[in-house]
């Protein structure tokens, strides 16, 4: 089940917050029974949704949230890689680390991290799109709706190496029946 009260707290708790789209937002958060897998950790795929918290929360602070409804737009995660290195387990604290490393054309590139102190537990990198009845809105278009002034920053070259890579990677992919 989707954390919908984890959710109203991001967006609560975003409120009267206001950053720039280049800004690194920090959230605090707690593993719960619930969150657990069979091997008493963190399951991997409540760590995917726990990372959707930070995006809404630094879509919130950065007046995203504002310009998607006042334009009808709407956000898709358009892929993701994550990398799972220590253990979170039942009850611990951990810090998550979200920001926006820049855009291109078509798509946002974000990074998060959930940190117990000073180690890394988990990072993911996203790619998002906005998008309107007419397909993709292009990313200038939006950060300069939200009140961003300036281009995009160059994309960190592992970044862009992995957006390279997937364009590699077969579309629809190529599976036996």
């Amino acid at each position: 089940m989707y954390p919908i009260i984890r959710m109203m707290k991001a967006i609560i708790g975003s409120r009267g917050k206001r950053m720039d789209i280049l800004d690194q937002i920090t959230t605090t958060h707690r593993a719960w029974p619930w969150d657990i897998d069979p091997w008493k950790d963190l399951n991997n795929g409540r760590i995917i949704t726990l990372f959707d918290l930070g995006r809404i929360a630094l879509s919130e602070q950065t007046g995203l949230t504002k310009a998607m409804l006042r334009n009808r737009w709407g956000i898709v995660v358009a892929g993701n890689t994550t990398r799972y290195r220590k253990r979170i387990t039942m009850l611990q604290r951990f810090e998550m680390r979200t920001r926006c490393l820049g855009w291109d054309a078509r798509f946002f590139y974000m990074e998060q991290a959930m940190w117990r102190g000073e180690e890394c537990c988990n990072h993911i990198l996203i790619r998002g799109a906005i998008t309107s009845k007419a397909g993709i809105v292009p990313p200038q278009q939006v950060v300069e709706d939200m009140g961003h002034k300036g281009m995009s920053p160059e994309l960190p070259a592992w970044v862009q190496a992995w957006a390279a890579a997937d364009q590699q990677r077969p579309w629809p992919p190529e599976m036996p029946r």
